[in-house]
């Protein structure tokens, strides 16, 4: 059994779909095995989100696939993350540790793309979704789109030691 962490973001609380949300990963068979609401502090968010030049440039690069012309992936990428820190810590997010066969990878498909505007239909992100990478960088703010979820394993078990504490994880 593998396990991934969910973030919903503050988006999600704001506007009532958290147990929407929270329904479609145990509709499609994944066990919540950790769930809280917190206001993410600083710190923790520091961490998540890392200023690695890997991670930035990764950034970067989904917002000149979003359609803008970007000359400085980094930059770009550093960017985005000093919003997201900003943004995952000015409300209530909902942190949740889910466990299933390929966890990860079916967390990430019923999450959908990074961008709401070109999720599919049928996904969280996809149904759900109102903004776009290309509003939110017309405003200089990260997309609001509703949740994170871990990539990889390395990164899910990283994650879940930041946001919980081995004793809250059932």
């Amino acid at each position: 059994m593998e396990r991934t962490l969910i973030v919903i973001k503050p988006d999600g609380p704001q506007r009532n779909l958290v147990g929407e949300i929270i329904s479609r990963y145990e509709r499609a068979g994944l066990k919540i095995k950790a769930l809280k609401m917190l206001t993410a502090t600083k710190s923790l968010v520091e961490k998540h989100y890392p200023v690695e030049k890997s991670y930035l440039v990764e950034l970067g690069k989904k917002s000149e696939k979003a359609g803008d012309k970007i000359t400085d992936y980094e930059a770009q990428g550093r960017m985005i993350v000093t919003g997201l820190r900003d943004y995952i810590t000015s409300g209530p997010v909902v942190a949740m540790v889910a466990e299933g066969d390929n966890a990860i990878q079916r967390v990430r498909e019923i999450t959908g793309y990074t961008d709401p505007s070109s999720a599919k239909p049928g996904t969280i992100r996809g149904d759900l979704g109102e903004d776009s990478i290309i509003a939110a960088n017309k405003d200089k703010r990260p997309v609001k789109n509703l949740v994170h979820a871990s990539g990889n394993p390395e990164e899910a078990q990283r994650e879940i030691g930041l946001w919980f504490v081995p004793a809250e994880v059932v």
